[in-house]
């Protein structure tokens, strides 16, 4: 055998052996938003009290005396006690010529505050519950969610609406692109939204009864579908 003739036997064999590499199929990836409102049953609203006094004690006592006063007045409207919660009770300096870089700073007293959330579930007395609290102390209102008491079932809706939302959107792609979808790939939930608390001052809150609308409420889900795209 000549030197040329084993070299293209070589060649061949070497053609022979090496892999067949497949075509890797494309992917189409495409992300779906549900929604859905409902009625809000049950609201949640952040109020508190606060006080300055000379002394760190002096302070504390008034806002606890208001904190106890916001307390009984919630209880006295119906609100179950797992539905009130205290948190955030602070006490801090009260400083003078803190901004004044040729006088040293001193204290000129002391501020007391406490936060109590509160979850109302007969919303017709959320107006008059708030014109009480107010009337007993309440200084500091924080943010008012109105909401459903049992999300779960209207969330499952919403995810359902995102999916039938991602599965159109992917079609509609493989129909422009003139491909066809093959196997979903992978779903995965890129997050579910609930109502967002409004911010409100006090300003807001001072007419008598406090009149609220609650509206309706929106609950919000996405997901994002990968599908294969069929070769052909």
């Amino acid at each position: 055998m000549s030197k040329v003739t084993g070299f293209l036997a070589a060649l061949v064999l070497l053609i022979g052996m090496s892999p067949v590499w497949a075509e890797t199929p494309g992917q189409i990836t495409v992300t779906g938003e549900g929604s859905v409102f409902a009625v809000p049953d049950m609201a949640t609203v952040t109020m508190g009290a606060s006080a300055e006094a000379e002394t760190a004690k002096s302070a504390m006592e008034q806002t606890s005396a208001t904190t106890a006063a916001i307390l009984e007045q919630l209880t006295a409207s119906g609100v179950a006690a797992r539905d009130i919660q205290t948190s955030d009770l602070t006490l801090m300096p009260v400083w003078s010529n803190r901004g004044s870089p040729d006088t040293r700073p001193t204290i000129d007293g002391y501020q007391a505050s406490n936060r109590v959330t509160v979850r109302v579930r007969d919303l017709a007395a959320l107006g008059t519950i708030l014109d009480a609290v107010l009337s007993d102390g309440a200084n500091q209102l924080g943010g008012l969610q109105f909401t459903v008491a049992d999300p779960a079932p209207l969330l499952d809706e919403a995810r359902i609406k995102a999916v039938a939302d991602a599965q159109a959107k992917a079609q509609l792609y493989a129909t422009a692109a003139g491909v066809e979808l093959g196997a979903l790939l992978s779903l995965s939930e890129a997050g579910s939204q609930m109502p967002r608390p409004e911010m409100f001052g006090m300003a807001r809150m001072a007419d008598a009864g406090v009149p609220m609308a609650q509206g309706e409420t929106e609950l919000r889900a996405s997901v994002t579908l990968v599908y294969q795209i069929k070769m052909r």
